[in-house]
């Protein structure tokens, strides 16, 4: 099993029998358990070869190609696996109308999306599951959504190394389906946690150039809001459900939905309210003037039938 990293050259191949090289002596394995069991007891950095096609792995700690066969199933899921896009809703404040959707990845076998991205990171995959699931809600968009509606779909920027390339394979499959790029509404998440702005800005562009929407998510506490607004002029921002929650109960948390909602109005911003559960929580995000909401309170995330 072979398969190369689509963000760059990284390769994660498993060889369940072959040689490990250690120190430049080859030992036979002819199972993962072997293989495990003598590399217990290597200190040194190996690598495996295939005797039938020479192929090898790059050379790794022992205890690094331990970490890899241990989770070699997960690490097969990310690569070649199947996934699906799961659909939340996302409706008009004002009218209770469906706006579109959020698209959310999910495995079929159940492995939770933390547990995929938490391993995707560690063994250098996160660009080729982002690339994935941005596929899976492309797909779920031309099987599912209506053509009137839209679809959130989430990305983290630390995994598009330079978007003029990285992002083709989107546009590409966008282009397959036949798909109006204005019905896509690309999505940063975890935007407290944006260190190169610049090259956000630059990946928001190459989106907006192609005739696509973008957002900013879970914008709140510890957020430059006025600086990254005015920097990255987002079509879209979503309020993080922490100021979302029991706001109705809540002075300091009104006091702020108020605050960002006159300057998103001021920017020409549409305003979303993530993680409602209470008609409460709805009254006082439709009071403040919010655009749009998202949470259980209108429908849990759900797999579509084609």
């Amino acid at each position: 099993m072979w398969s190369p990293c689509t963000a760059c050259s990284t390769t994660i191949p498993f060889f369940e029998r072959g040689l490990v090289v250690v120190n430049d002596e080859s030992h036979p394995y002819d199972s993962f358990d072997e293989l495990t069991n003598r590399l217990a007891h290597v200190e040194e950095d190996v690598y495996c070869v295939d005797p039938a096609t020479k192929r090898q792995t790059a050379l790794v700690s022992a205890s690094d190609l331990l970490e890899q066969i241990a989770n070699r199933e997960t690490i097969e899921l990310i690569q070649h696996g199947d996934f699906e896009s799961h659909l939340q809703p996302i409706v008009h404040l004002d009218t209770g109308e469906r706006f579109g959707y959020e698209a959310l990845l999910r495995s079929r076998n159940n492995i939770s999306p933390g547990e995929l991205f938490r391993a995707a990171n560690r063994f250098g995959l996160h660009s080729k599951l982002d690339q994935r699931a941005r596929a899976e809600a492309i797909k779920a968009t031309h099987h599912a959504i209506a053509p009137h509606e839209k679809t959130f779909i989430n990305f983290l920027p630390s995994t598009i190394y330079n978007p003029d390339y990285c992002l083709q394979h989107t546009f590409e499959i966008i282009d397959r389906y036949g798909l109006s790029p204005d019905r896509f509404i690309f999505e940063v998440v975890e935007t407290e946690k944006v260190q190169d702005v610049a090259h956000l800005q630059h990946v928001f562009s190459t989106y907006k150039k192609r005739g696509m929407k973008v957002a900013l998510d879970d914008v709140g506490a510890g957020f430059s809001t006025i600086d990254m607004l005015k920097r990255l002029e987002p079509d879209y921002v979503k309020i993080d459900r922490s100021y979302v929650s029991f706001c109705d109960q809540d002075a300091e948390k009104r006091a702020f939905l108020k605050n960002v909602r006159q300057l998103t109005k001021s920017m020409g911003i549409t305003i979303l309210a993530e993680g409602i559960e209470r008609a409460e929580e709805v009254d006082v995000c439709r009071e403040l003037g919010f655009d749009l909401a998202q949470g259980y309170y209108f429908g849990k995330p759900s797999p579509y039938s084609l």
